[in-house]
């Protein structure tokens, strides 16, 4: 039988000097725990 791995929900990987990954982006309710990571902002919608 074959072992079923997930994707689990977690922290921001850091770099190796300690600071968050800049290519990863924070929700705004999260923002206030990751000040140096930009926005992730929901897409707009197409056409009108």
């Amino acid at each position: 039988m074959e072992k079923i791995e997930a994707i689990k929900p977690g922290p921001k990987p850091k770099k190796e000097d300690g600071s968050d990954d800049r290519r990863r982006h924070v929700d705004p309710p999260n923002k206030p725990k990751h000040p140096t990571l930009p926005t992730h902002l929901p897409p707009k919608p197409k056409g009108k």
